[in-house]
């Protein structure tokens, strides 16, 4: 049995093979019944819009099942720490939830974002980890402290315009926004794309906004690997300059978590990180994307978003296709 929890866990061959069969997904569309008579768990503690939609809709498309869970609405409050006298909210503990679903289910995604309180706690990845510890079933990530599907969707799209990854510069810039966020994508987009052997080039404000050296590090190897390159940079026209990819993400600094008033004098005195058509012309042609939701004229400017080289629309539809071929691959066993 196998999980997809990160990229990180998956090596580029078998992304190679997710894009291959995703793009076998996104041709067939409706015409594929893998799923037929499977069921699929979707417990949501956080809210969505796309990940909801794309993957009720891909089951469905797929033939299969799909009932949506969320704890602590419509379904009981779960407990995580193993050994905990349960006094509190939590009616019920993972232990049991994981292993009654998957009497029920063929397969079990989560979305659980961190608690934005403790970063050396929340980067243990507790809910979708214990899920995985307790099920007997395949477990899926459908983002917690990474978004593996989210960053498929933007390799897909990629891999559409551009063909070839190597020797093709893609920068991941920092943007502002009024409130400190995830730094999931980041830390996915980071580990795909230095994986899939783009030349890689991480633009942020200050060393403050570094992500975490779990994935870092991991940059640093798989360019090693691949024979491309890694590098932070804080300087706006070297990073962009030849690029041929900007991917945009705000997060917060991780040496602030939980901390943010400390933050915001650091993220307010950034906001000209906003992704516009001046920083565009830098780079050499580059295709724009960004995961969505984007807030327009804080992260990126409406000429943009709206511009003939922003993939934000494909990124987003190319989610149901990625997440088919993956459901299908922890089901196919």
């Amino acid at each position: 049995m196998r999980h997809f929890l990160s990229t990180l866990d998956w090596s580029r061959a078998e992304l190679d093979q997710l894009l291959e069969a995703s793009r076998a997904h996104k041709q067939a569309r409706k015409g594929r019944r893998d799923l037929a008579g499977k069921t699929v768990a979707l417990v949501f503690f956080n809210p969505s819009l796309r990940t909801r939609s794309s993957f009720e809709i891909g089951v469905f498309e797929l033939g299969g099942h799909a009932v949506v869970l969320e704890p602590g609405k419509g379904a009981w409050p779960i407990e995580f720490e193993d050994g905990v006298e349960m006094l509190g909210e939590a009616e019920e503990h993972v232990a049991e939830v994981a292993r009654v679903l998957s009497r029920y289910f063929d397969l079990i995604c989560v979305r659980a974002f961190p608690k934005f309180v403790d970063w050396a706690r929340d980067r243990t990845d507790s809910v979708i980890q214990a899920f995985a510890k307790y099920a007997t079933v395949p477990v899926l990530n459908m983002e917690t402290i990474t978004h593996p599907c989210q960053e498929l969707a933007m390799l897909l799209a990629l891999r559409e315009k551009l063909g070839s990854f190597e020797k093709k510069k893609l920068v991941l810039t920092w943007t502002y926004h009024p409130k400190p966020l995830n730094t999931a994508v980041a830390n996915s987009a980071l580990i795909a794309a230095t994986k899939m052997g783009f030349d890689v080039t991480l633009l942020c404000p200050t060393p403050e906004y570094a992500l975490d050296e779990r994935y870092m590090n991991a940059a640093r190897e798989n360019v090693s690997a691949a024979g491309s390159t890694f590098t932070m940079s804080h300087d706006i026209e070297s990073a962009y300059a030849g690029a041929h990819v900007v991917y945009a993400k705000s997060w917060g600094a991780l040496p602030y978590f939980g901390k943010w008033e400390g933050e915001k004098p650091i993220r307010d005195a950034h906001k000209h990180f906003i992704v516009d058509e001046a920083k565009m012309a830098m780079t050499d042609g580059a295709y724009f994307s960004h995961c969505l939701p984007l807030r327009r004229n804080v992260k990126a400017t409406d000429g943009v978003v709206s511009s003939e080289r922003s993939l934000v629309i494909e990124e987003a539809e190319n989610r149901l296709h990625v997440q088919k071929a993956v459901m299908c691959r922890l089901l196919a066993g």
